[in-house]
């Protein structure tokens, strides 16, 4: 950036600091030129990560957000003190059985982070290890995972202390840390079964792609480890995980359409992976292994996945035998292998249930789960020999508990329940349900919606929420936060729409690459099925999305700015074309199988049609808020700063438009329950104070 600009710039961000003035971003105007058409960016120049102008800027914006909820501070402070009042400070999980000792993590009151507990073999409790000490002096911490050797002596703990999600490992042994410290790592690591070796998987340095697998020895420095697979193909990833019988390790390679895995015996630490299945284009494939062979899910000649068995290292999957059939009807989620069972996560018209399979007997079961609106998730089940099963389930009017299924009577119990601190909190005070919205197209868009008993439907404002991408499906669960806006008489919708993969993998794919506007529409046709048939009054309809789901935000405002009183956009995915076209840019070749490649002509134009930034015009826009972190490592802080940037020159109305960058935080937003739950606060601030027009 030039001296001249520069100057007018910190003089424009001093006098509107003063002023707290919304800021306004010098052009400077950028050709960018791909398949004979021509883009001009004027705020190309906010790339500039660490310039000084950059940094000013950002801190201009966060001066006028800070100014703008110094208003609404009043409502933020009833909101956090609701959620004091609301979640108990000392709020446990579930207890869990990991490598044959029972843990339990607890949150302590006035205390930002988790402590981890475990029962030693005595039967007495002991901190197993403390979060809020690693944390401590740090502006930013986050524990991504942690597993103990399998005879227990030895602690892996992997930590990230910037928000950039490049993680570090480090090990301990009798209380005290090794000198060992593996560097820009992805997070998790498998122990081999020697105790003494470990897995684990790098990131590019520059595109944060996790590309290479390696192997380290407890006491040597990381230069020695050795390269164990590398993959080549930037178009995939890779992961690690074990078998749940300590056999294996498992290399998966993996992009949106294609996948492969790769086997390490885990008891010959020094051994060459092997292949189990080569990749083939289109065909995604998981294994599990069993004493007598190998499970497979795969989507091979099975759209909705089908499950298939080998006794050994099949040379094609021709060879298989096939366990459970493809159903066009039932999408199956996911596959867990024990000694004498498999378990089935299959969803059905949008809902997940649990199928298991007596492998000895051929014979099947439903564990039975009621109602609409729920999420039902498998705990831990660390057992290969277990006679039970735990499973979680929560709804959007119940908080959660862990069940205990009795796997040969076939009986269950509450093995846990979290509950509320507000002792008067009565799930009956509140009605959830399903409800089925027309497509453009006819396609039928299940939502599901929760709201206190007595609200008067037809006169109520509506959040609604949405993701609609890279097949997750957002599941219906319980929000002690979200009480908040319930009890204030809203109605909070979650859209199931397409691009996930709520109602199976056709869902999904009718949501992306060149049917990605599908996306979109769904959730302008929710919003407006909603207001038309009385579930709201559509003249109060707030929309919220974070990362894809903020493209989503961002695409529909675009499309149907005059369905939506406010939108908060969280971690924005918005400069779409300018993002997919730089190969330096984390993840991108990697996503070129969801969103398609702009290299290619055709896909370059279908982008273009829907990308947020690029479809900024001149017209009244909702009130907007949007949040970044400044690490983030998957929506750069930049794409929502040239997106409000853009926005404050071509909107004709004078909504509220706040952006807000986390300076110390990354794709999650800031870390500890404190800065969480003050983010939600905010979020339901800037709704409520747009609802009830403390500020106009």
């Amino acid at each position: 950036m030039n001296k001249s600009i520069l100057f007018t710039f910190l003089s424009i961000v001093m006098s509107q600091i003063l002023n707290a003035q919304a800021p306004i971003a010098p052009r400077q105007d950028q050709k960018l030129e791909a398949h004979n058409h021509t883009r001009i960016d004027p705020y190309y120049w906010l790339k500039e990560r660490d310039a000084q102008p950059v940094l000013d800027y950002l801190q201009a914006e966060n001066t006028f957000a800070k100014s703008y909820f110094d208003t609404l501070q009043p409502l933020v402070d009833e909101l956090l003190d609701e959620f004091e009042q609301r979640i108990d400070p000392n709020e446990t999980s579930a207890p869990f059985i990991y490598n044959g000792f029972q843990y339990q993590i607890r949150s302590i009151e006035a205390m930002d982070y988790q402590q981890i507990f475990r029962t030693d073999s005595k039967g007495e409790e002991i901190l197993f290890f403390d979060e809020n000490e690693r944390a401590k002096g740090k502006s930013f911490y986050e524990l991504a995972s942690w597993a103990p050797s399998l005879n227990n002596e030895i602690l892996a703990v992997c930590e990230d202390f910037i928000g950039r999600r490049q993680y570090e490992i480090r090990f301990r042994k009798n209380g005290k840390f090794l000198k060992d410290v593996l560097t820009q790592t992805s997070g998790y690591l498998m122990w081999a079964n020697d105790n003494q070796t470990v897995y684990y998987t790098k990131k590019d340095p520059q595109t944060l792609r996790e590309y290479v697998v390696y192997r380290h020895k407890i006491g040597t420095p990381q230069a020695a480890d050795e390269l164990i697979y590398e993959e080549k193909d930037e178009k995939f990833s890779v992961s690690l995980n074990k078998t749940i019988t300590n056999n294996y390790i498992l290399v998966n390679n993996y992009s949106s359409t294609t996948s492969e895995v790769w086997l390490i015996d885990a008891n010959l630490p020094n051994s060459k992976p092997l292949l189990f299945l080569g990749r083939r284009a289109g065909h995604i494939y998981e294994v599990e292994h069993h004493e007598n062979g190998f499970y497979i899910l795969s989507n091979d000649n099975a759209l909705n996945n089908r499950i298939l068995f080998t006794n050994v290292i099949p040379k094609d999957i021709s060879t298989c035998q096939q366990i459970v059939a493809h159903d066009p009807q039932i999408f199956i989620e996911g596959l867990s292998v024990f000694k004498n069972h498999l378990l089935l996560e299959e969803r059905k018209k949008g809902l997940l249930k649990l199928k298991l399979i007596d492998i000895n007997k051929g014979t099947e079961k439903y564990i039975q789960i009621e109602g609409e609106t729920y999420y039902l998730g498998l705990a831990m089940n660390d057992n290969y020999s277990a006679e039970w099963l735990y499973y979680t389930v929560n709804s959007m009017t119940t908080p959660s508990r862990v069940y205990a299924y009795d796997l040969k009577s076939g009986e269950q119990s509450i093995f846990f329940e979290k509950k509320l601190r507000d002792s008067k909190f009565d799930p009956s005070n509140y009605v959830s349900e399903r409800v089925w919205a027309t497509a453009n197209d006819g396609t039928q868009i299940p939502v599901s919606l929760v709201y206190k008993k007595g609200t008067v439907l037809s006169a109520a404002p509506l959040l609604l929420f949405g993701y609609g991408s890279y097949g997750y499906t957002i599941p219906d669960i319980f929000s002690p936060t979200r009480l908040s806006l319930l009890d204030r008489g809203f109605v909070f919708a979650t859209a199931h729409i397409r691009g996930s993969k709520y109602m199976g993998e056709e869902w999904y794919q009718n949501g992306k690459f060149d049917k990605k506007i599908n996306t979109f529409t769904d959730f302008i046709n929710a919003a407006e099925f909603l207001g038309h048939m009385g579930y709201c009054d559509p003249a109060h309809i707030y929309a919220n999305g974070g990362s894809a789901g903020g493209l989503l935000m961002g695409a529909v405002a675009n499309m149907a700015p005059y369905l939506f009183k406010g939108i908060v956009s969280e971690v924005p995915f918005v400069d779409v074309v300018t993002t997919m076209l730089d190969e330096t840019i984390p993840l991108t070749t990697s996503e070129y199988e969801e969103w398609g490649n702009p290299n290619d002509p055709y896909y370059y134009y279908y982008l273009l049609k829907y990308s947020p930034y690029d479809n900024l015009h001149a017209m009244h826009y909702p009130a907007m808020y949007l949040t970044s972190g400044y690490h983030d490592s998957q929506v750069q802080y930049w794409e929502p700063a040239k997106y409000v940037a853009k926005l404050r020159t071509l909107r004709t109305n004078s909504n509220a438009l706040i952006f807000e960058c986390n300076m110390d935080a990354g794709h999650g937003g800031g870390s500890g329950r404190t800065t969480e739950r003050l983010e939600r606060a905010k979020t339901y601030a800037f709704i409520l104070g747009l609802e009830t027009e403390i500020i106009r």
